[in-house]
């Protein structure tokens, strides 16, 4: 098989994503457990965090493309439609489904994931 300059895109995107979602895990569960503020919120400052270690790799490790203002400002788009996707899935995952909010933030990732490449891809590449 053989892998197109999109394929190594989406393998790094989502090595980006694995690095991301760390780094948000991270934040989130010490705001969680260790200060002890509520889920969501915990979520949000974690996702802003992520956001803009997530901005500069997918623009140097990614698509290899120098950060610019106008990039950084219409990157948000993509993130806010992840946060809000992923928001709006952990809250029903953890309300209606009693999933425990300790793992709930890693089930839509399978829905986010796709949906945030193609968006990033339009944003930050030059093409």
């Amino acid at each position: 098989m053989h892998l197109t300059k999109t394929h190594y895109e989406l393998i790094k995107f989502v090595i980006v994503g694995g690095i991301n979602t760390l780094d948000y895990y991270i934040v989130y569960l010490l705001l969680l457990k260790f200060i002890g503020w509520n889920y969501l919120i915990s979520h949000i400052l974690g996702f802003v965090v992520s956001f803009i270690i997530s901005y500069y790799l997918n623009c140097y490790f990614v698509y290899k493309v120098t950060p610019t203002w106008k990039k950084f400002i219409q990157f948000p788009i993509t993130q806010v439609i992840n946060m809000g996707m992923q928001t709006l899935l952990l809250y029903i995952f953890v309300q209606w489904f009693h999933i425990s909010s300790i793992i709930a933030p890693f089930a839509g990732l399978i829905i986010t994931i796709p949906i945030t490449f193609m968006l990033s891809k339009y944003i930050l590449k030059d093409e």
